[in-house]
């Protein structure tokens, strides 16, 4: 898999944790570079293991998917990008409380975070692609854009994070769009 096609990847399941950044970044008013720093090592840590563990699952059922890999890995990809847009949209507006929240919110909302990144995790065995440089890149696109999110998260409101949530599923469902024409296209 290419680099962009990665690195699009990252962008598109570091969108929920950015959206919860800017969400808990609001209730932050002391020590924002802490809470910053924190959040973005606990999320962009997350994203990186999960598509790990995802891969090792995946590359046990790569011997029995072989001819439908490219359908698995789009639908997958799709239905990833769906439930991002779908929940942007649903949202409540409950918003996050970083601060006072505890570690165990903090984990919760990593592995909650996360949950995608696993999924793609297997995708990615799906197509044969090994794993160690897509987990760098998504952990380090996440730990970026979650340490921004916390630091310009009393600069925006709701909306902000609920638009990055539909621009990341957007972004998933393209490439979902990209490997199936790429596979049976040409």
């Amino acid at each position: 898999m290419e680099f962009a096609a990665t690195l699009l990847i990252a962008f598109g399941l570091a969108m929920d944790a950015f959206a919860v950044a800017i969400s808990g970044g609001a209730s932050v008013h002391g020590a924002r570079g802490r809470y910053a720093l924190g959040i973005g090592a606990l999320f962009g840590g997350f994203q990186a293991g999960m598509p790990v563990l995802g891969w090792l699952g995946g590359e046990s059922l790569t011997s029995f998917i072989g001819a439908y890999n490219h359908w698995i890995a789009s639908l997958l990809l799709a239905l990833i990008g769906g439930k991002m847009i779908v929940e942007a949209v649903r949202e409540d507006g409950d918003t996050v409380q970083f601060a006072g929240g505890g570690i165990t919110v903090l984990l919760v909302l990593a592995v909650a975070t996360s949950i995608d990144a696993l999924a793609v995790g297997v995708t990615f065995a799906a197509l044969d692609v090994p794993i160690l440089w897509p987990a760098i890149t998504i952990g380090a696109v996440t730990f970026a854009l979650s340490s921004a999110g916390v630091l310009i998260g009393s600069s925006f409101n709701r909306v902000s994070g609920r638009m990055a949530e539909i621009f990341g599923g957007i972004v998933l469902i393209v490439i979902a769009l990209r490997i199936l024409l790429d596979h049976t296209a040409f």
